[in-house]
Order: structure tokens, then sequence, then C-alpha cells
């Protein structure tokens, strides 16, 4: 059964997407946390799994337009699926419902978030700077850096779903100076969808899916993304961008804000107990 308010939220960050073509996981992980009180853990391996099941659709246009470069796919991938495999093999060692666990995903989700909301808003300057100084990498340099940024993206996404997107693609910008935007863009999001569902894979078997959340983000997500793209040609896309970015930082603000008063108490509870 599909519940309205998980797809009313599906909506509104499905707009935004096909509004800026950023902002799924840096919303909807926050907002199952926030909004709903999803659990830290469940509310990223639910993201991880939607995101695939997004992002396998706009790979498959991306695909049919031939707006892929899967020579950096496979660089990509070469470095995140096994960071993904080993960061969720050591997440699998945790307790996901204890405070430990709970205080790593949001501090991890608070940063991404940050980093994020940064690239939105100076992303476009770092790029126009570096093309006008940089012409063209080594390509030994560059294969080697695009496998070590996915193997950042791996550690990154796996625990907060947070980082494949606008963090890729200004990553790959850099990397590739003369790759045609739709390219980069048709790449980044082909990379997420083998890394979304391993990492979405490896949360479903430690039990931090729901997929009941799953098929309601789903239901409202999806006429988001289609009424986003068309609004997209009609609205600044640089203004969209800056809201955006102000709402991160907000959000990446309050989830900072909750692990410091979390890791305060548990600091104090420690403390209480050490004391004779």
């Amino acid at each position: 059964m599909i519940d309205p308010l998980y797809a009313l939220s599906g909506f509104f960050v499905g707009l935004l997407v096909g509004m800026t073509g950023v902002g799924g996981g840096s919303l909807m992980t926050p907002l199952l946390i926030l909004l709903f009180g999803v659990h830290p853990a469940t509310a990223v391996g639910t993201d991880l799994l939607y995101a695939a099941a997004t992002k396998t659709g706009g790979s498959l246009v991306h695909g049919l337009a031939r707006s892929i470069d899967w020579r950096v796919v496979r660089r990509l991938a070469t470095g995140s699926i096994p960071a993904t495999i080993l960061t969720m093999a050591v997440l699998s060692r945790f307790d996901l419902d204890s405070s430990a666990a709970r205080g790593l995903i949001t501090f991890a989700l608070s940063g991404a978030l940050f980093v994020t909301a940064l690239a939105l808003v100076f992303g476009g300057t770092l790029i126009g700077l570096y093309r006008a100084r940089v012409q063209q990498l080594a390509p030994a340099r560059t294969a080697a850096s695009t496998v070590a940024v996915g193997a950042v993206l791996g550690v990154l996404v796996s625990i907060s779903s947070v980082g494949a997107g606008a963090i890729g693609v200004v990553a790959l910008v850099l990397l590739y100076p003369h790759l045609p935007m739709s390219r980069i863009v048709g790449s980044d999001i082909a990379h997420a969808v083998p890394l979304t569902l391993i990492a979405g894979g490896g949360h479903w078997l430690m039990g931090s899916v729901d997929w009941h959340i799953i098929g309601s983000l789903l239901a409202g997500s999806l006429p988001g993304i289609f009424l986003g793209s068309y609004f997209a040609v009609r609205i600044p896309e640089r203004a969209l961008k800056l809201v955006l970015a102000a709402v991160l930082f907000v959000v990446a603000g309050r989830l900072a804000y909750e692990h410091a008063t979390s890791a305060s108490s548990v600091f104090t509870a420690f403390s209480r107990r050490a004391v004779p």
C-alpha cells in the first residue's frame, strides 16, 4: 500500500532532481531521518536501492542517446566496487542500531552534504578556472585519479548514500576537461547504478532496507522527475541550484548539531559511569 506522505516526499525530491539533475540522495536520506524519524542506517539503505531504481532509468536514456563514456565508467567502477564491498564488510561488523553506528552515519552524511552544497555553489567557478589553466592531464594520471575518485565515492556512498551526484560530476569535469557535459553526466549516472545497487544490496543483507518506503517513494518521485524535467528549461538553473545548496547547508547543519548533541550525551553518560 502506498503511503501518501512518503509519496509526496518522493514527488518533491523527484521534482528537484528533474529540474537540477542533483539532490536525490542529498535530500532523500536526511528527509527520511529528520522528517520521518527513520533510523540513519535504514534511511541510507532504503535510499540506495531507491536511487539504483531511478538511476537505472536515467542510464537507459543516456545509453540510447550515446552519452555514456564506458571507459570512464569502468575506471570509476574499478575503484568504487572494491571500496564499496570493503566498506559494507566493515559496516557489517557494527551493530547498526548502536549509537556509535548512528553517529558515524550521521557524521558522514552531514559532511557529504556540506561538500555537495559547496560543489553546487562553487563548482562552476572552480571548473572554469581549472579549464583555463589545464588543457589535458597525462593519460596514466587521469586513469589512476579516476580509479581513486571511484574508491572515495564507494566509501562515501556506502556510508551516507550521498556523493555520486554533484561531487562525482565535478570530479569528472576536472579530470576530463574536454569531455562534453552530457557524457560527463551520463557516465556519472551509469556508474551510480552498480555502485548504489551493490551498496544497497549490502544494506539489505544487514536488514537496513524498508521496501514499503521504497515503493511509496518511487510512486511519487517518478511523476515528480517528469514534471521537473518539463519545468527545467523554464526556470533559471543557477537560481534553483543556489536554493538547493542553501537547503543542503541547513540540513547538514541540523544533522551536525544532532550528531554533536548525541556525542555529548554519550560522553557524559560514559564519564558518569567512569567516576566511582
